[in-house]
């Protein structure tokens, strides 16, 4: 590859990957273009790239970018987009397994690695990291929460006062009839 080609491949990773800090590197195996139309496809639905890249070019960009991961050897295929880290992982995943229909069939594409906020994660953690909603809501509840116990605690007597009152307040109304006639 000349220079001038090389540095124009760059330059259209480095626009392309600029602040991209959540991807899926997966390595394809045995993967037929019918597969891999239909696997960019679904994803593409689900507003999530697909590129096959130059491991060494990728690289560079990681780099300069701040993203801490090897790519390792083979082809590399980068997914990327989605909300968060774990919708993308979890649509990966999903594809993977519905491509793995026939446990006879060899495997068409291998997961290298996710990565999550720059850093490499496995995928199994990329499924299982919250998302930035999830992650707001769980921190809410936990501020919340010690509030809601000290409001039940001084509520519970209060309601529990306002019942004995009204047995007794029902006890003494029935008590003022007029007793049955004995017979």
């Amino acid at each position: 590859m000349s220079k001038k080609i090389k540095e124009l491949e760059l330059n259209t990773l480095r626009a392309t990957f600029k602040g991209v800090k959540d991807m899926v590197l997966l390595e394809p195996m045995k993967l037929d273009s019918a597969t891999e139309y239909e696997f960019r496809k679904k994803l593409r639905d689900k507003k999530i790239r697909v590129k096959m890249v130059k491991n060494s070019l990728v690289k560079k960009v990681f780099t300069e970018n701040g993203v801490a991961v090897e790519t390792g050897s083979g082809p590399t295929l980068l997914a990327w987009g989605g909300e968060s880290v774990k919708e993308l992982a979890l649509a990966v995943s999903g594809l993977l397994k519905e491509l793995k229909k026939d446990p006879k069939a060899p495997e068409k594409l291998k997961v290298k690695t996710a990565v999550s906020e720059g850093t490499a994660v496995s995928m199994e953690l990329a499924e299982k990291i919250p998302t930035r909603k999830e992650a707001i809501g769980a921190l809410v509840s936990a501020i919340l929460a010690p509030g809601a116990n000290l409001a039940g605690c001084l509520v519970g007597p209060a309601n529990n006062l306002a019942g004995i009152l009204k047995a007794i307040e029902e006890k003494t109304a029935a008590g003022d009839a007029p007793a049955p006639a004995a017979g």
